[in-house]
């Protein structure tokens, strides 16, 4: 159990094709938001993820923290490998809700965000993530998102 993050250890570990599948999350060829804005997950399990949003001077704002998107990038980004986790490559999913609340300003260090599945339905998944500094341990923000689920269909040529 990592004891800077113990609610990583409430959730199961994936099995290795599921684990592999999440670890490369915002490392693709082309560059996609996530990728753009530098996450990249530490840990997957089913219905959790670690995420971290590396620091760089392009995420802050003109008063020298980083920028409240970016956080909220992270916050809903956090908890896409945690929702997909439970899931083959048929199912969908696209946030509907998402409600940040911000307690301090990230100032000149990483960001760590743990997002977790709290409600899982047939066509609805509900979510939470915290957001703190990699270094200071301060909680930076905490978010509450909801996520619609739909059946992929086979594009058509």
């Amino acid at each position: 159990m990592n004891e800077m993050y113990p609610r990583a250890a409430d959730f199961e570990i994936l099995t290795p094709e599921v684990d592999t599948r999440w670890k490369n999350f915002g490392q693709w060829d082309r560059t996609y938001f996530p990728k753009l804005v530098g996450l990249h997950v530490e840990e997957t399990r089913l219905g959790y993820c670690r995420m971290v949003m590396s620091y760089r001077e392009e995420l802050e704002q003109p008063m020298g923290v980083v920028h409240g998107g970016a956080i909220a990038t992270l916050i809903d980004a956090s908890v896409v490998p945690a929702i997909g986790s439970a899931y083959d490559n048929t199912i969908g999913y696209s946030t509907v809700d998402l409600h940040v609340q911000y307690h301090n300003a990230l100032v000149k260090e990483d960001a760590i965000a743990e997002g977790w599945v709290t409600k899982r339905g047939r066509s609805v998944v509900f979510c939470e993530s915290e957001v703190f500094g990699r270094t200071s341990g301060k909680r930076i923000a905490r978010g509450y998102m909801t996520y619609s689920l739909s059946t992929l269909r086979p594009m058509t040529q």
